[in-house]
């Protein structure tokens, strides 16, 4: 068997050096992972950046893989941001022909075929049955995208945002018997001046808001307290499924919501792209935080920290400014405005933040768009943190809250990352 990270996945079939059949059985557990409850488990093939997600601590699942020898990563996440890895060599050999891929039995009302659309734009389609047994579930994705964002319902009527350009859009439905259904359309999507550029090819992971494992625990460096709770809901709603974080709190506490979402150490470049819903309730907003962490290549964890800062009325970003080893974390001021109190209530924003990294963990925080009028950021700083982590890419989205005690309520829709 490969190298395993901390012994933490456990593999119960197929053994390491097996031959197998497609569609083959994965079965893996996993109790802990460095020392962390289990929040997610997951597998991937080969050098693939497409990491299948399980919400549970065990999973048995049919999978069908291309013919040829194979190496097969079986992940878990724990909730605290650690990652572990058992990796097992296979050899597929050709079995039973997977379900059929049936074209055009998904009816798309709007986009036509050719039309020109401005991101974002509404996609409305239905499928009630797919290759002969009722629909289980819809999705749709872009162009090479290994990334679909999944509706669990027979109809979609949402709000998509796409890069300008020629793209196709795969609109796709399953069956629940197996079968897969699959209408594409062409579009030309125009994206609102000075929008943020998606090169092709980006690796995109959208609809993190939808994601099962979420987790929420207290900021231990805020002065206060705070407990939070989060859940699906569907008004209100920008993609049809937003997530809801209620967090109560005492003398300025802050409850960060964090979830894992892949592995990818090589991209160095990523755009956070959201959409934001805040109540009357804003008003005892002190800072809303939008972080992403991603390990390096040398093990070393990358803070890409951002948030709106009420206090200062600025966009921050994080710094370390001490070593790797020792860090200091520390906020530092833009000369971009920011302030959530100052948002528009009962109505939906969309944020983007774009940022890069080096080998060494110095972060370029390029640009900050809100509601798509750009601000330029334009800063490199050290962002590296020696925290021993496995591979992981976690996604924060904390809420500060201002005054002695209180309790917010914010919305979050269609979270995608993008990365190359």
């Amino acid at each position: 068997m490969a190298a395993q990270v901390l012994a933490a996945v456990t593999v119960s079939s197929p053994s390491s050096g097996s031959d197998v059949t497609t569609p083959f059985t994965l079965a893996a557990s996993a109790s802990s992972c460095s020392s962390q409850a289990i929040s997610a488990m997951g597998y991937s093939f080969d050098n693939s950046a497409n990491t299948t997600i399980v919400d549970s601590t065990s999973f048995a699942v049919s999978i069908t893989a291309p013919t040829g020898a194979h190496t097969l990563h079986v992940k878990s996440w724990g909730n605290g941001g650690a990652s572990c890895v058992t990796d097992v060599a296979i050899i597929v050999t050709g079995g039973t022909s997977a379900p059929v891929s049936v074209s055009d039995a998904v009816s798309v009302i709007s986009p036509s075929s050719g039309a020109n659309v401005t991101s974002p734009f509404t996609l409305t389609a239905s499928a009630p049955t797919c290759a002969g047994n009722q629909t289980a579930a819809m999705g749709y994705s872009f162009d090479n995208s290994t990334s679909t964002t999944i509706v669990d319902a027979p109809s979609i009527n949402t709000f998509v945002t796409a890069a300008g350009g020629m793209h196709t859009l795969h609109v796709k439905a399953w069956g629940n018997g197996g079968g897969s259904c699959d209408t594409d359309i062409v579009v030309s999507v125009t994206a609102p001046a000075n929008a943020a550029v998606v090169p092709t090819g980006a690796v995109s992971v959208s609809a993190l808001q939808a994601l099962k494992t979420w987790h929420a625990v207290t900021d231990s460096a805020a002065s206060g307290t705070s407990s939070g709770s989060n859940s699906l809901v569907g008004v209100p709603a920008y993609s049809g499924t937003a997530r809801q974080f209620v967090t109560a709190f005492t003398n300025g506490g802050n409850e960060r919501y964090y979830v894992s979402f892949g592995d990818d150490t090589q991209s160095t470049n990523f755009l956070y792209d959201t959409w934001v819903y805040l109540t009357n309730s804003s008003s005892q907003l002190g800072n809303l935080e939008m972080d992403m962490n991603q390990t390096m290549p040398n093990g070393q964890t990358a803070i890409f920290g951002f948030q709106c800062d009420g206090y200062n009325g600025t966009w921050d970003y994080t710094a370390n400014k001490g070593t790797p080893q020792n860090p200091i974390d520390a906020w530092v001021k833009s000369t971009a405005p920011c302030n959530p109190r100052n948002w528009s209530i009962n109505t939906w924003h969309h944020v983007q933040v774009s940022y890069s990294r080096d080998g060494s963990g110095n972060i370029t925080y390029n640009a900050v768009w809100f509601d798509d009028i750009q601000q330029n950021i334009h800063v490199t700083v050290n962002s590296a943190f020696a925290l021993g982590w496995a591979p992981a890419l976690v996604t924060n989205f904390q809420i500060d809250g201002l005054g002695s005690s209180g309790t917010t309520t914010v919305y979050l829709d269609d979270l995608t990352v993008y990365r190359w």
